[in-house]
Protein backbone atom coordinates (compact mmCIF):
# COMPACT_ATOMS: atom_id res chain seq x y z
CA UNK A 1 0.00 0.00 0.00
CA UNK A 2 1.36 3.43 -0.94
CA UNK A 3 2.83 5.61 1.81
CA UNK A 4 1.25 8.83 0.50
CA UNK A 5 -1.53 10.44 2.49
CA UNK A 6 -0.49 8.30 5.50
CA UNK A 7 -1.64 10.99 7.99
CA UNK A 8 -5.07 11.08 6.41
CA UNK A 9 -5.26 7.28 6.40
CA UNK A 10 -4.28 7.09 10.06
CA UNK A 11 -6.86 9.73 10.99
CA UNK A 12 -9.55 7.78 9.12
CA UNK A 13 -8.48 4.57 10.84
CA UNK A 14 -8.48 6.31 14.24
CA UNK A 15 -12.11 7.34 13.78
CA UNK A 16 -13.00 3.77 12.78
CA UNK A 17 -11.17 2.51 15.86
CA UNK A 18 -13.17 4.82 18.13
CA UNK A 19 -16.44 3.52 16.67
CA UNK A 20 -15.40 -0.09 17.24
CA UNK A 21 -14.17 0.69 20.76
CA UNK A 22 -17.55 2.17 21.71
CA UNK A 23 -19.37 -0.77 20.13
CA UNK A 24 -17.23 -3.25 22.04
CA UNK A 25 -17.88 -1.49 25.38
CA UNK A 26 -21.62 -1.68 24.71
CA UNK A 27 -21.28 -5.40 23.92
CA UNK A 28 -19.31 -5.97 27.13
CA UNK A 29 -21.98 -4.22 29.20
CA UNK A 30 -24.60 -6.39 27.57
CA UNK A 31 -22.54 -9.53 28.33
CA UNK A 32 -22.17 -8.46 31.98
CA UNK A 33 -25.92 -7.99 32.18
CA UNK A 34 -26.54 -11.44 30.70
CA UNK A 35 -24.02 -13.01 33.09
CA UNK A 36 -25.79 -11.41 36.07
CA UNK A 37 -29.11 -12.76 34.83
CA UNK A 38 -27.52 -16.18 34.39
CA UNK A 39 -26.11 -16.13 37.93
CA UNK A 40 -29.52 -15.15 39.30
CA UNK A 41 -31.11 -18.09 37.50
CA UNK A 42 -28.41 -20.41 38.86
CA UNK A 43 -29.02 -19.10 42.38
CA UNK A 44 -32.77 -19.64 42.07
CA UNK A 45 -32.16 -23.14 40.73
CA UNK A 46 -29.88 -23.93 43.68
CA UNK A 47 -32.52 -22.67 46.12
CA UNK A 48 -35.11 -24.75 44.36
CA UNK A 49 -32.92 -27.86 44.57
CA UNK A 50 -32.39 -27.24 48.28
CA UNK A 51 -36.15 -27.09 48.86
CA UNK A 52 -36.61 -30.28 46.89
CA UNK A 53 -33.93 -31.97 49.00
CA UNK A 54 -35.60 -30.90 52.28
CA UNK A 55 -38.95 -32.01 51.00
CA UNK A 56 -37.53 -35.42 50.14
CA UNK A 57 -36.23 -35.81 53.66
CA UNK A 58 -39.67 -35.01 55.10
CA UNK A 59 -41.66 -37.22 52.81
CA UNK A 60 -40.18 -40.71 52.98
CA UNK A 61 -43.39 -42.25 51.70
CA UNK A 62 -43.12 -40.56 48.31
CA UNK A 63 -39.33 -40.73 48.09
CA UNK A 64 -39.18 -43.21 45.22
CA UNK A 65 -41.61 -41.24 43.11
CA UNK A 66 -39.72 -38.01 43.69
CA UNK A 67 -36.45 -39.70 42.72
CA UNK A 68 -38.03 -40.89 39.53
CA UNK A 69 -39.26 -37.39 38.71
CA UNK A 70 -35.82 -35.97 39.49
CA UNK A 71 -34.19 -38.35 37.01
CA UNK A 72 -36.69 -37.32 34.35
CA UNK A 73 -35.98 -33.68 35.07
CA UNK A 74 -32.20 -34.16 34.85
CA UNK A 75 -32.57 -35.94 31.51
CA UNK A 76 -34.64 -33.03 30.19
CA UNK A 77 -32.00 -30.57 31.40
CA UNK A 78 -29.27 -32.63 29.71
CA UNK A 79 -31.14 -32.61 26.39
CA UNK A 80 -31.60 -28.84 26.66
CA UNK A 81 -27.89 -28.30 27.33
CA UNK A 82 -26.97 -30.44 24.32
CA UNK A 83 -28.92 -28.05 22.11
CA UNK A 84 -26.99 -25.02 23.38
CA UNK A 85 -23.78 -24.28 21.42
CA UNK A 86 -20.54 -23.90 23.33
CA UNK A 87 -19.68 -20.26 23.93
CA UNK A 88 -17.42 -18.70 21.29
CA UNK A 89 -15.32 -15.92 22.82
CA UNK A 90 -16.07 -12.46 21.50
CA UNK A 91 -13.28 -10.95 19.43
CA UNK A 92 -11.43 -8.28 21.39
CA UNK A 93 -10.47 -4.98 19.79
CA UNK A 94 -6.68 -4.77 19.79
CA UNK A 95 -4.40 -1.76 19.94
CA UNK A 96 -4.63 1.14 17.54
CA UNK A 97 -1.43 0.33 15.71
CA UNK A 98 -0.03 -0.21 12.21
CA UNK A 99 -1.93 -3.50 11.88
CA UNK A 100 -5.25 -1.80 12.61
CA UNK A 101 -4.49 1.08 10.25
CA UNK A 102 -3.42 -1.28 7.46
CA UNK A 103 -6.49 -3.50 7.93
CA UNK A 104 -8.85 -0.53 7.97
CA UNK A 105 -7.30 0.85 4.80
CA UNK A 106 -7.64 -2.51 3.01
CA UNK A 107 -11.35 -2.56 3.90
CA UNK A 108 -11.76 1.08 2.85
CA UNK A 109 -10.09 0.36 -0.51
CA UNK A 110 -12.80 -2.25 -1.12
CA UNK A 111 -15.58 0.26 -0.52
CA UNK A 112 -16.24 -0.30 3.18
CA UNK A 113 -17.46 2.78 5.03
CA UNK A 114 -16.18 3.69 8.48
CA UNK A 115 -19.32 2.62 10.34
CA UNK A 116 -19.51 -0.67 8.43
CA UNK A 117 -16.19 -2.07 9.66
CA UNK A 118 -16.42 -4.85 12.24
CA UNK A 119 -13.93 -6.03 14.83
CA UNK A 120 -14.03 -9.53 13.28
CA UNK A 121 -12.93 -8.12 9.91
CA UNK A 122 -10.06 -6.17 11.46
CA UNK A 123 -9.03 -9.21 13.50
CA UNK A 124 -9.05 -11.46 10.44
CA UNK A 125 -6.97 -9.11 8.28
CA UNK A 126 -4.49 -8.63 11.11
CA UNK A 127 -4.12 -12.42 11.42
CA UNK A 128 -3.76 -12.77 7.65
CA UNK A 129 -1.04 -10.11 7.53
CA UNK A 130 0.77 -11.69 10.46
CA UNK A 131 0.26 -15.16 8.98
CA UNK A 132 1.97 -14.15 5.76
CA UNK A 133 4.78 -12.40 7.62
CA UNK A 134 7.26 -15.24 7.08
CA UNK A 135 6.49 -15.24 3.34
CA UNK A 136 6.83 -11.46 3.29
CA UNK A 137 10.13 -11.44 5.23
CA UNK A 138 11.88 -13.58 2.67
CA UNK A 139 10.21 -11.87 -0.23
CA UNK A 140 8.97 -8.29 0.01
CA UNK A 141 11.40 -7.08 2.66
CA UNK A 142 14.38 -8.30 0.68
CA UNK A 143 12.90 -7.02 -2.57
CA UNK A 144 12.28 -3.53 -1.19
CA UNK A 145 15.75 -3.42 0.32
CA UNK A 146 17.25 -4.19 -3.08
CA UNK A 147 15.00 -1.88 -5.07
CA UNK A 148 14.71 1.13 -2.81
CA UNK A 149 13.42 4.01 -4.89
CA UNK A 150 15.52 3.03 -7.90
CA UNK A 151 13.93 2.01 -11.20
CA UNK A 152 13.63 -1.68 -12.01
CA UNK A 153 16.49 -3.18 -14.03
CA UNK A 154 17.00 -6.55 -15.74
CA UNK A 155 19.22 -7.50 -12.80
CA UNK A 156 16.51 -6.63 -10.22
CA UNK A 157 14.07 -8.79 -12.21
CA UNK A 158 16.49 -11.70 -11.85
CA UNK A 159 16.45 -11.12 -8.09
CA UNK A 160 12.66 -10.94 -8.11
CA UNK A 161 12.49 -14.22 -10.06
CA UNK A 162 14.60 -15.93 -7.40
CA UNK A 163 12.47 -14.53 -4.57
CA UNK A 164 9.21 -15.62 -6.21
CA UNK A 165 10.45 -19.18 -6.66
CA UNK A 166 11.72 -19.25 -3.07
CA UNK A 167 8.23 -18.25 -1.86
CA UNK A 168 6.82 -21.29 -3.74
CA UNK A 169 4.91 -19.16 -6.21
CA UNK A 170 5.78 -21.81 -8.79
CA UNK A 171 7.73 -21.84 -12.06
CA UNK A 172 4.75 -21.13 -14.34
CA UNK A 173 3.45 -18.24 -12.23
CA UNK A 174 6.93 -16.78 -11.86
CA UNK A 175 7.56 -16.94 -15.62
CA UNK A 176 4.28 -15.19 -16.31
CA UNK A 177 5.01 -12.36 -13.84
CA UNK A 178 8.62 -11.85 -14.96
CA UNK A 179 7.62 -11.89 -18.66
CA UNK A 180 4.99 -9.20 -18.01
CA UNK A 181 7.48 -7.07 -16.09
CA UNK A 182 10.15 -7.39 -18.82
CA UNK A 183 7.61 -6.32 -21.39
CA UNK A 184 6.68 -3.29 -19.27
CA UNK A 185 10.36 -2.40 -18.79
CA UNK A 186 10.83 -2.39 -22.55
CA UNK A 187 8.07 0.20 -22.83
CA UNK A 188 8.85 2.56 -19.94
CA UNK A 189 10.96 3.25 -16.86
CA UNK A 190 9.42 1.57 -13.82
CA UNK A 191 10.26 2.79 -10.31
CA UNK A 192 10.29 0.57 -7.22
CA UNK A 193 6.86 1.64 -5.94
CA UNK A 194 5.29 1.34 -9.39
CA UNK A 195 6.95 -2.05 -9.77
CA UNK A 196 5.36 -3.33 -6.55
CA UNK A 197 1.97 -2.03 -7.68
CA UNK A 198 2.37 -3.75 -11.05
CA UNK A 199 3.48 -6.94 -9.30
CA UNK A 200 0.40 -6.92 -7.06
CA UNK A 201 -1.85 -6.60 -10.09
CA UNK A 202 -0.09 -9.46 -11.93
CA UNK A 203 -0.33 -11.80 -8.93
CA UNK A 204 -4.00 -10.94 -8.47
CA UNK A 205 -4.69 -11.72 -12.14
CA UNK A 206 -3.13 -15.17 -11.71
CA UNK A 207 -5.22 -15.99 -8.62
CA UNK A 208 -8.44 -14.54 -10.04
CA UNK A 209 -8.30 -16.40 -13.37
CA UNK A 210 -9.59 -19.83 -12.19
CA UNK A 211 -12.11 -18.10 -9.91
CA UNK A 212 -13.56 -16.14 -12.83
CA UNK A 213 -13.48 -19.23 -15.07
CA UNK A 214 -15.58 -21.09 -12.50
CA UNK A 215 -18.35 -18.52 -12.82
CA UNK A 216 -18.59 -18.18 -9.03
CA UNK A 217 -16.71 -15.38 -7.27
CA UNK A 218 -17.49 -16.52 -3.73
CA UNK A 219 -18.53 -20.09 -2.95
CA UNK A 220 -21.72 -20.11 -0.87
CA UNK A 221 -24.53 -22.69 -0.61
CA UNK A 222 -27.35 -22.12 -3.06
CA UNK A 223 -30.74 -21.82 -1.39
CA UNK A 224 -33.53 -24.19 -2.46
CA UNK A 225 -31.18 -27.11 -3.19
CA UNK A 226 -29.02 -29.49 -1.20
CA UNK A 227 -25.38 -28.43 -1.41
CA UNK A 228 -22.88 -31.22 -0.73
CA UNK A 229 -19.28 -30.17 -0.12
CA UNK A 230 -16.77 -33.04 -0.06
CA UNK A 231 -13.53 -32.17 1.73
CA UNK A 232 -10.63 -34.21 0.39
CA UNK A 233 -6.91 -34.25 1.08
CA UNK A 234 -4.17 -36.29 2.71
CA UNK A 235 -4.01 -36.77 6.47
CA UNK A 236 -2.32 -34.01 8.43
CA UNK A 237 -3.31 -31.00 6.32
CA UNK A 238 -6.07 -29.92 8.73
CA UNK A 239 -9.00 -31.35 6.78
CA UNK A 240 -11.23 -32.29 9.72
CA UNK A 241 -10.46 -29.05 11.57
CA UNK A 242 -11.19 -27.06 8.40
CA UNK A 243 -14.55 -28.79 8.04
CA UNK A 244 -15.39 -27.86 11.62
CA UNK A 245 -14.56 -24.22 10.92
CA UNK A 246 -16.64 -24.31 7.73
CA UNK A 247 -19.57 -25.65 9.77
CA UNK A 248 -19.27 -22.70 12.15
CA UNK A 249 -19.00 -20.21 9.28
CA UNK A 250 -22.02 -21.72 7.51
CA UNK A 251 -24.17 -21.93 10.64
CA UNK A 252 -23.25 -18.36 11.60
CA UNK A 253 -24.31 -17.26 8.10
CA UNK A 254 -27.77 -18.78 8.75
CA UNK A 255 -27.43 -21.81 6.49
CA UNK A 256 -28.98 -25.02 7.85
CA UNK A 257 -25.91 -27.23 8.07
CA UNK A 258 -25.16 -30.91 8.71
CA UNK A 259 -21.87 -32.83 8.99
CA UNK A 260 -21.20 -36.36 7.69
CA UNK A 261 -18.25 -38.02 9.46
CA UNK A 262 -17.22 -40.22 6.54
CA UNK A 263 -13.54 -40.50 7.47
CA UNK A 264 -14.26 -43.77 9.30
CA UNK A 265 -10.69 -45.05 8.94
CA UNK A 266 -9.24 -42.53 11.39
CA UNK A 267 -10.70 -43.17 14.84
CA UNK A 268 -10.13 -39.67 16.20
CA UNK A 269 -11.82 -37.97 13.24
CA UNK A 270 -15.39 -38.72 14.37
CA UNK A 271 -14.84 -37.50 17.95
CA UNK A 272 -13.02 -34.45 16.67
CA UNK A 273 -15.94 -33.55 14.40
CA UNK A 274 -18.43 -33.99 17.23
CA UNK A 275 -16.56 -31.42 19.29
CA UNK A 276 -16.55 -28.98 16.37
CA UNK A 277 -20.24 -29.74 15.78
CA UNK A 278 -21.09 -28.89 19.40
CA UNK A 279 -19.21 -25.59 19.19
CA UNK A 280 -20.98 -24.70 15.93
CA UNK A 281 -24.40 -26.05 16.96
CA UNK A 282 -24.29 -28.38 13.94
CA UNK A 283 -25.33 -32.05 14.14
CA UNK A 284 -22.92 -34.80 13.10
CA UNK A 285 -24.05 -38.01 11.36
CA UNK A 286 -21.61 -40.83 12.13
CA UNK A 287 -21.19 -44.57 12.61
CA UNK A 288 -19.14 -45.65 15.62
CA UNK A 289 -18.50 -49.14 14.26
CA UNK A 290 -14.87 -49.96 13.52
CA UNK A 291 -14.05 -49.40 9.83
CA UNK A 292 -17.66 -48.53 9.02
CA UNK A 293 -18.49 -47.99 5.36
CA UNK A 294 -18.01 -44.27 4.54
CA UNK A 295 -20.59 -44.47 1.76
CA UNK A 296 -23.16 -45.79 4.27
CA UNK A 297 -22.51 -42.79 6.53
CA UNK A 298 -23.07 -40.45 3.59
CA UNK A 299 -26.27 -42.35 2.68
CA UNK A 300 -27.65 -41.81 6.21
CA UNK A 301 -26.52 -38.17 6.18
CA UNK A 302 -28.29 -37.47 2.89
CA UNK A 303 -31.54 -38.99 4.20
CA UNK A 304 -31.24 -36.82 7.30
CA UNK A 305 -30.42 -33.74 5.20
CA UNK A 306 -33.51 -34.30 3.03
CA UNK A 307 -35.79 -34.78 6.05
CA UNK A 308 -34.45 -31.66 7.76
CA UNK A 309 -34.39 -29.49 4.63
CA UNK A 310 -30.66 -28.87 5.07
CA UNK A 311 -28.88 -26.25 2.93
CA UNK A 312 -25.32 -27.57 3.27
CA UNK A 313 -24.02 -31.07 3.95
CA UNK A 314 -20.29 -31.09 4.77
CA UNK A 315 -18.62 -34.47 4.20
CA UNK A 316 -15.30 -35.39 5.80
CA UNK A 317 -13.58 -38.02 3.63
CA UNK A 318 -10.70 -40.39 4.28
CA UNK A 319 -7.22 -38.95 3.86
CA UNK A 320 -5.45 -42.24 3.43
CA UNK A 321 -6.43 -45.79 2.45
CA UNK A 322 -4.32 -48.77 1.38
CA UNK A 323 -3.75 -47.37 -2.09
CA UNK A 324 -4.56 -44.22 -3.99
CA UNK A 325 -7.05 -46.24 -6.07
CA UNK A 326 -8.93 -47.25 -2.91
CA UNK A 327 -9.17 -43.61 -1.90
CA UNK A 328 -10.49 -42.48 -5.26
CA UNK A 329 -12.92 -45.43 -5.37
CA UNK A 330 -14.37 -44.28 -2.03
CA UNK A 331 -14.86 -40.75 -3.37
CA UNK A 332 -16.53 -42.18 -6.50
CA UNK A 333 -18.90 -44.28 -4.35
CA UNK A 334 -19.85 -41.24 -2.28
CA UNK A 335 -20.56 -39.15 -5.38
CA UNK A 336 -22.61 -41.99 -6.88
CA UNK A 337 -24.80 -42.12 -3.77
CA UNK A 338 -25.33 -38.35 -3.85
CA UNK A 339 -26.24 -38.46 -7.56
CA UNK A 340 -28.70 -41.30 -6.98
CA UNK A 341 -30.37 -39.90 -3.86
CA UNK A 342 -30.35 -36.21 -4.81
CA UNK A 343 -29.78 -35.85 -8.57
CA UNK A 344 -30.16 -32.06 -8.46
CA UNK A 345 -27.74 -31.59 -5.54
CA UNK A 346 -24.86 -29.17 -6.06
CA UNK A 347 -21.60 -31.02 -5.37
CA UNK A 348 -18.30 -29.32 -4.63
CA UNK A 349 -15.05 -31.26 -4.16
CA UNK A 350 -12.70 -29.06 -2.16
CA UNK A 351 -9.05 -30.01 -1.71
CA UNK A 352 -7.53 -28.99 1.63
CA UNK A 353 -3.85 -28.05 1.35
CA UNK A 354 -1.30 -27.19 4.05
CA UNK A 355 0.51 -24.01 2.93
CA UNK A 356 3.63 -24.96 4.89
CA UNK A 357 4.15 -27.99 2.61
CA UNK A 358 4.95 -25.76 -0.35
CA UNK A 359 5.77 -27.79 -3.45
CA UNK A 360 4.58 -31.02 -1.81
CA UNK A 361 1.18 -29.39 -1.50
CA UNK A 362 1.32 -28.48 -5.18
CA UNK A 363 2.06 -32.13 -6.05
CA UNK A 364 -0.94 -33.22 -3.97
CA UNK A 365 -3.14 -30.75 -5.84
CA UNK A 366 -1.99 -32.06 -9.21
CA UNK A 367 -2.53 -35.66 -8.12
CA UNK A 368 -6.03 -35.14 -6.73
CA UNK A 369 -7.06 -32.90 -9.62
CA UNK A 370 -6.56 -35.77 -12.07
CA UNK A 371 -8.75 -38.26 -10.24
CA UNK A 372 -11.06 -36.50 -7.79
CA UNK A 373 -12.89 -33.98 -10.04
CA UNK A 374 -11.88 -31.08 -7.83
CA UNK A 375 -13.82 -27.82 -7.98
CA UNK A 376 -11.75 -25.73 -5.57
CA UNK A 377 -9.04 -25.57 -2.93
CA UNK A 378 -8.82 -24.50 0.70
CA UNK A 379 -5.39 -23.31 1.85
CA UNK A 380 -4.75 -23.88 5.57
CA UNK A 381 -1.97 -23.06 8.03
CA UNK A 382 -0.92 -19.83 6.33
CA UNK A 383 0.09 -18.52 9.74
CA UNK A 384 3.79 -19.00 10.33
CA UNK A 385 4.47 -20.43 6.86
CA UNK A 386 7.13 -18.97 4.57
CA UNK A 387 5.45 -20.60 1.59
CA UNK A 388 2.22 -18.69 1.19
CA UNK A 389 3.02 -18.27 -2.50
CA UNK A 390 1.87 -21.85 -3.13
CA UNK A 391 -1.64 -20.41 -3.52
CA UNK A 392 -0.50 -18.81 -6.78
CA UNK A 393 1.05 -22.06 -7.98
CA UNK A 394 -2.21 -23.92 -7.32
CA UNK A 395 -4.15 -21.27 -9.24
CA UNK A 396 -1.79 -21.18 -12.23
CA UNK A 397 -0.57 -24.77 -12.56
CA UNK A 398 -3.65 -26.70 -11.41
CA UNK A 399 -6.27 -24.13 -12.47
CA UNK A 400 -8.03 -24.53 -9.11
CA UNK A 401 -9.99 -21.60 -7.65
CA UNK A 402 -8.99 -20.86 -4.05
CA UNK A 403 -12.26 -20.85 -2.08
CA UNK A 404 -11.23 -20.45 1.57
CA UNK A 405 -8.05 -19.77 3.51
CA UNK A 406 -7.12 -20.42 7.13
CA UNK A 407 -4.68 -18.36 9.18
CA UNK A 408 -5.00 -19.51 12.78
CA UNK A 409 -6.25 -22.23 15.11
CA UNK A 410 -9.44 -20.49 16.28
CA UNK A 411 -12.92 -21.41 15.07
CA UNK A 412 -13.22 -18.01 13.34
CA UNK A 413 -9.86 -18.28 11.58
CA UNK A 414 -11.20 -19.52 8.25
CA UNK A 415 -12.66 -17.10 5.72
CA UNK A 416 -13.81 -17.00 2.09
CA UNK A 417 -10.84 -16.21 -0.12
CA UNK A 418 -10.39 -12.61 -1.21
CA UNK A 419 -7.57 -12.16 -3.74
CA UNK A 420 -7.18 -8.42 -3.07
CA UNK A 421 -6.75 -8.93 0.67
CA UNK A 422 -4.41 -11.87 0.15
CA UNK A 423 -2.07 -10.05 -2.24
CA UNK A 424 -2.10 -6.88 -0.12
CA UNK A 425 -1.15 -8.94 2.96
CA UNK A 426 1.51 -10.85 1.05
CA UNK A 427 3.12 -7.67 -0.31
CA UNK A 428 2.45 -5.33 2.61
CA UNK A 429 5.10 -2.72 3.39
CA UNK A 430 7.46 -3.25 6.29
Amino acid sequence: MANTDSDKSREWAAQAYAILKKRQEEQKQELVKKEEQKQELVKKEEQKQELVKKEEQKQELVKKEEQKQELVKKEEQKQTLEQIPKTIPETELGEFDDNFTWSAMVLAAQGKKMNQISIDEIDWLTKLRRGLEETRKGFVTELLDKLGDDPLTPESLDDLETLLIRADVGIASTDKVITSLRRKLNEEVVGGEAGIKFLKNELKLIIDKPIKNSGTDILIPQKGKLNVWLLVGVNGVGKTTTLGKLAYLSSRSNYKTLIAAADTFRAAAVEQLKIWGERSNVDVISNQSKNADPAAVVFDAINSAINRNIDLLLVDTAGRLQTKNNLMDELAKIKKIVDKKVPDAIIESLLVLDASQGQNGLKQAKSFAKSANLTGAIITKLDGSSRGGVSLAVSEEVDLPIRFIGAGEGIKDLRPFNSYEFVEAMLADK
